[in-house]
């Protein structure tokens, strides 16, 4: 059996995309609070407002989605998605029309 097939498909990547209000001082001051927290969980910035995170399994993706669920800010719109590494991979990404890499996932073994 390929295992490195396998695990492509039981890796996952978390993607939140968010649109939060930001009018007032107040406002900014909770997007900038929710950004660190993604932050601070181990998210990088994909785009403005698109995070991504890399899990090296399924069980370990909830653990990651449930604290982001336990930060939403109470106003915006907020979505959570989940995909396998296999699909991910698939994804096309061009930068000033020019094709680029996926993002791999990280390169030091996670502890839990």
């Amino acid at each position: 059996m390929n295992h490195n097939r396998l695990n492509a498909y039981k890796i996952m990547w978390i993607l939140v995309f968010f649109d939060l209000p930001t009018e007032t001082k107040a406002q900014r001051a909770v997007a900038s609070k929710f950004r660190q927290v993604l932050l601070d969980d181990g998210f990088k910035m994909f785009q403005f407002s698109i995070y991504l995170r890399h899990c090296s399994s399924r069980e370990n993706t909830e653990v990651h989605i449930q604290r982001t669920k336990n930060h939403l800010p109470k106003l915006g719109k907020i979505g959570i998605l989940k995909v396998t590494d296999k699909q991910f991979e698939q994804m096309e990404l061009f930068f000033a029309q020019k094709k680029t890499q996926v993002p791999i996932g990280p390169q030091q073994l996670e502890l839990f």
